[in-house]
């Protein structure tokens, strides 16, 4: 499957990274009262993203009283059209988990909304004004977050996802590479994006069969935008060990695609495939192998361990 890498591809995304570090994060946490638990803290925050977009997320963290810090950091990254869940499995497991939201979600819509559909092909006639340029950093200024909490071990940092989250890891894993530390990723959205759109009649990829039918004269920008947003051109940047999951039978994220991003990635890399599974990849029966994936590499002590106070 040929997927063109511009030349320059890693000196923009580091000149885009270069640009989000020169805005302080000012990370702000509110604590959850509510939404808490007798095991896990949950708190509402934010921080500062590029063009000075504040992001949201949930941060839930075991109970010190039950788990002492420090603790193993997860990202855990959403979907194309779902918003984050409240993390409190992750911490329960003893994680300190951070759901992200990044622009266009509906707790990140203060400044920037999103377009559902539409997403996927929303000014993809250029690089610099693309969506998915701010989004992905968005997610990338996660690890940030994460970095200016002193309860986390910024040595055991990982990410996980499925779909546009599978997406999401892997970019995590090559754009911060010098903290992120294993990656799960399933069904792995955005990979060779004009492939799959021949590959499958579902959406989101239709997106993009409707726009160019549309807009005809603009295929050859979209042509020369979309690979500096290609998953599988990030591949190769990854060094941490990753898992990826796909399904077999997946018609929203084909296979092909995912098969293509683990060939070009040099990491160690475990790879799943589920015969007879759609766009879930088997994650029904491949939970307790996540887990033990990503509990391999962080090394989170669970709260069930402990005996959680009457």
């Amino acid at each position: 499957m040929n997927v063109s890498r511009p030349p320059d591809f890693e000196s923009f995304w580091t000149a885009i990274l270069a640009d989000v570090a020169k805005l302080p994060p000012d990370p702000e946490l509110a604590y959850d009262e509510l939404r808490s638990t007798p095991e896990v803290e949950v708190y509402d925050i934010h921080y500062t993203s590029l063009d000075g977009v504040r992001i949201s997320g949930w941060y839930t963290r075991p109970r010190a009283a039950l788990v002492a810090p420090p603790y193993p950091g997860l990202l855990l990254v959403p979907g194309y059209i779902s918003d984050p869940v409240i993390p409190k499995s992750w911490a329960k497991k003893g994680y300190a988990a951070l759901a992200v939201a990044p622009r266009g979600k509906v707790r990140s819509r203060s400044q920037v909304d999103a377009k559902y559909p539409g997403l996927l092909v929303t000014d993809s006639e250029d690089r610099n004004t693309y969506g998915y340029r701010a989004f992905y950093t968005d997610a990338c200024r996660a690890a940030d977050f994460l970095l200016s909490r002193p309860e986390v071990d910024h040595a055991r940092i990982g990410v996980h996802g499925s779909s546009q989250g599978g997406a999401l890891t892997v970019i995590l894993s090559a754009l911060r590479r010098d903290v992120i530390v294993c990656g799960a990723a399933g069904a792995p959205y955005l990979c060779a994006h004009l492939v799959a759109a021949e590959l499958t009649n579902s959406y989101p990829y239709q997106e993009i069969t409707e726009y160019l039918r549309v807009h005809p004269e603009r295929e050859t920008a979209v042509r020369e935008t979309l690979p500096y947003f290609d998953v599988i051109n990030f591949g190769p940047m990854i060094t941490a060990p990753m898992l990826v999951y796909l399904g077999l039978e997946d018609d929203v994220c084909p296979p092909e695609t995912g098969f293509a991003l683990v060939r070009g990635m040099t990491c160690p890399t475990e790879v799943i495939t589920t015969p007879r599974a759609a766009h879930d990849s088997g994650r029904h029966w491949l939970g307790p192998k996540i887990d033990s994936f990503l509990a391999g590499h962080l090394k989170p002590v669970a709260v069930e361990s402990h005996e959680v106070p009457a």
